[in-house]
């Protein structure tokens, strides 16, 4: 079974608005849904777009500073038989219809270190 990474784009606005936590309620279920389904390998979220740092080249800034109207919240890896199954898992998240949108592309590869990289 091939895996797929589905990256989640909020809306800037949207993350900058409280809905009592109605939003990440829903986003809650879906992720439990998927689990129960078997079809999920990881999920991360995201601290907001506003606790980031950029790299370009050897300019190192606080925050995104791109122009953009949406940010990537968070993403998750799925496995599904093929690109068409992926499509369908990844337009039931919640955030297709809360304003924002997804992306899915195929995993090439994974790296799951053994032993850490780097000792201080």
């Amino acid at each position: 079974m091939a895996e797929y990474a589905i990256l989640l784009y909020a809306p800037v606005l949207d993350f900058e608005e409280d809905d009592g936590g109605a939003a990440r309620a829903e986003h809650d279920q879906h992720s439990e849904d998927l689990q129960r389904e078997g079809t999920m390998i990881a999920a991360f979220a995201l601290e907001p777009h506003t606790m980031s740092t950029s790299i370009r080249g050897d300019v190192i800034t606080d925050g995104p500073f791109l122009e953009t109207k949406e940010v990537i919240a968070g993403f998750c890896i799925i496995e599904a038989p093929d690109l068409d199954v992926a499509l369908e898992i990844a337009r039931r998240n919640p955030i297709c219809h809360q304003g924002g949108g997804v992306e899915v592309r195929p995993v090439e590869g994974w790296v799951i270190p053994t032993r850490p990289v780097h000792e201080h």
